[in-house]
């Protein structure tokens, strides 16, 4: 278990890493080899050994988070995840294109994954915030920690608590490494969605 402050409670993993580390100034996960969250919308084919370290939450919240990817291998990502049941979860990721370039990159699902390219980013850090309010989420993304845009708006069907937290991936790497720091989590959601804030 890992005590964050701010946080209504401790956080676990769900799913163990290759490695961590915490300390005041931050969190750091290890993903290893061929690791993902993602069901294939083409063939249905699972992928669920991504390392998360999760919290549950009752009500409004929002977390974010600065995130820097060490990225080597295409898909390579930090992620903030919102965890409802095994069939219902979202996730706000800073991954590695194809392209080889930095990326926000959003998955929704519900059954079935689907995959979102939001925009690139031009370095090795970006933050990034989930949120709730009332039945609904958001995901936004910014590019110095203050000026918020949205990428994602959705419900998951839920209403009830929900799982929050951190993971990292390398569906096709060896594995990278992510370091998560300037972590804020309140019980407050967004005063607004889509005017920066």
């Amino acid at each position: 278990m890992i005590s964050i402050p701010g946080f209504p409670e401790r956080l676990d993993w769900v799913v163990a890493p290759a490695t961590w580390a915490y300390a005041d100034d931050g969190l750091t996960i290890g993903a290893g080899p061929r690791t993902d969250l993602f069901v294939d919308p083409a063939d249905g084919t699972r992928y669920d050994n991504a390392p998360r370290l999760l919290t549950t939450v009752t009500g409004d919240f929002q977390l974010g988070a600065r995130v820097r990817v060490e990225f080597v291998e295409r898909y390579d990502a930090g992620v903030l995840l919102i965890w409802d049941t095994y069939e219902r979860w979202a996730k706000l990721c800073f991954e590695r294109s194809p392209a080889g370039q930095p990326t926000i990159v959003s998955v929704v699902n519900r059954g079935a994954s689907d995959d979102a390219n939001g925009w690139t980013v031009d370095g090795a850090a970006v933050w990034l915030r989930v949120s709730r309010t009332g039945r609904s989420f958001a995901l936004h993304a910014a590019i110095d920690g203050r000026r918020w845009e949205l990428v994602r708006h959705f419900a998951l069907d839920g209403g009830g608590p929900v799982q929050v937290g951190f993971s990292a991936q390398s569906p096709v790497g060896a594995g990278c490494r992510v370091r998560v720091d300037d972590i804020r989590f309140s019980g407050t959601p967004p005063t607004g969605l889509r005017d920066g804030s």
